[in-house]
């Protein structure tokens, strides 16, 4: 799969990331494609590197969740996940992904005797359910005002 931490960031970690995603995002040039970026070791030696500006944001993005204390994972959209990613990025059993592959709701193929699926099938599933979901709180709110429930 992609790149993960795996532990969660220390306090010392997590408050140089904040301060750093901050830094670097009012720097971050919005209409230009690459920028520069000076690297200086620790030695003084100082090296630029051109660097796409999709990439900085992605950086920016990255520190950002790593000075809340979270851990972050990259996942290339072209990756293929075992059932276990795939329900961890679901924030589901195993058991119940399995299910979604059985029913059909997610497609998927067979690499030996273990399900692969593709991470853009998984995400789509997800928006449709999420979909699903918001739709289903609409009308909801629609009936309650319908009714004068008033919540």
């Amino acid at each position: 799969m992609g790149s993960v931490l795996q532990s969660l960031p220390n306090a010392e970690e997590a408050a140089v990331a904040k301060l750093s995603s901050r830094e670097l995002a009012a720097y971050v040039e919005t209409k230009a494609a690459t920028q520069q970026v000076t690297l200086t070791h620790r030695d003084g030696t100082s090296h630029q590197v051109e660097l796409p500006v999709s990439a900085l944001r992605l950086l920016v993005d990255i520190l950002t969740e790593l000075g809340e204390g979270n851990t972050v994972s990259l996942i290339p959209v072209h990756a293929e996940l075992t059932t276990q990613e795939g329900a961890d990025l679901l924030n589901m059993s195993r058991p119940t992904f399995i299910k979604l592959l059985n029913d059909g709701d997610i497609p998927f193929h067979r690499a030996g005797n273990r399900r692969k699926v593709k991470y853009t099938d998984v995400m789509q599933y997800k928006q449709r359910v999420d979909q699903e979901r918001l739709a289903a709180l609409d009308e909801l709110s629609a009936l309650d005002q319908s009714l004068n429930l008033g919540y």
